[in-house]
């Protein structure tokens, strides 16, 4: 039994059956992270005065990933662009280029989760606070290289394990902001990620539909390219809300 619409559009929607059910699913995607986008947003605004936390993130390697994604999403389009006009090798190119991308994106997110895992608060039994990252951990003592402020490099500390009456790193459990950081950035990485596998077949044994089926296999591209652009669009606005406000 041959399963219809899937080159040519159905009457009643205008769309192939694949376009459909992407923009359905899409529809899902766009409530699952509206919610998380209001949460931040009710709790920021619902936070005392001065207490949310400002210049966590390293503003220039976010802006840097925002640059992968979007180029990401170039190479996407061009990928689909050419197989309309009938140019397989190129669009082999430059889906690996969005592949390449792709992986280029999660591994430079991937540095900035370590930075914060390796990044503590220490609090000593003075009531004095040292911020910094981890260089050495015993026993006896651990070495904090402290935060560089305005451009000064400070010399490495050395605390007695005695002197610390809490010492935490900076992951989603340090606080309310670094909580919503680490669940949006992670759910987002997780769409790259699943992104990508999908593109990587096509790219790969799922472009043996091109001898048989050219128009089948251009949608099933088109498709593709729908949802990666909705990964850069969400980036889009995680950026801002996150690096920048």
């Amino acid at each position: 039994m041959e399963i219809p619409y899937t080159v040519h559009a159905r009457q009643d929607t205008g769309l192939y059956n694949a376009k459909l059910g992407i923009w359905l699913f899409l529809a899902s995607e766009v409530m699952l992270f509206g919610a998380l986008f209001s949460t931040y947003i009710l709790l920021r605004v619902g936070a005392a005065p001065g207490t949310w936390p400002h210049g966590l993130l390293n503003v220039p390697i976010g802006t840097l990933n925002t640059i992968v994604l979007i180029t990401s999403s170039i190479t996407v389009v061009m990928a689909w662009a050419s197989l309309k006009m009938n140019q397989f090798s190129r669009f082999k190119l430059f889906q690996a280029f969005t592949i390449m991308l792709a992986m280029t994106f999660v591994i430079i997110k991937s540095f900035e989760y370590h930075d914060k895992f390796t990044h503590y608060e220490v609090i000593l039994n003075d009531g004095k606070v040292v911020d910094g990252h981890l260089v050495e951990k015993t026993q006896e003592h651990v070495v904090i290289h402290p935060a560089a402020k305005h451009g000064q490099h400070a010399a490495e500390v050395k605390i007695e394990t005695s002197q610390i009456k809490k010492m935490e790193n900076y992951g989603p459990w340090h606080n309310t902001y670094l909580a919503i950081y680490f669940t949006l950035t992670a759910l987002h990485a997780l769409h790259v990620i699943g992104g990508a596998l999908v593109i990587a077949y096509l790219w790969g044994p799922g472009s043996q539909m091109w001898k048989t089926d050219p128009e089948r296999f251009t949608n099933r591209i088109e498709v593709s390219g729908l949802f990666w652009h909705f990964v850069d669009l969400v980036w889009i606005f995680l950026f801002p809300v996150l690096y920048l406000l």
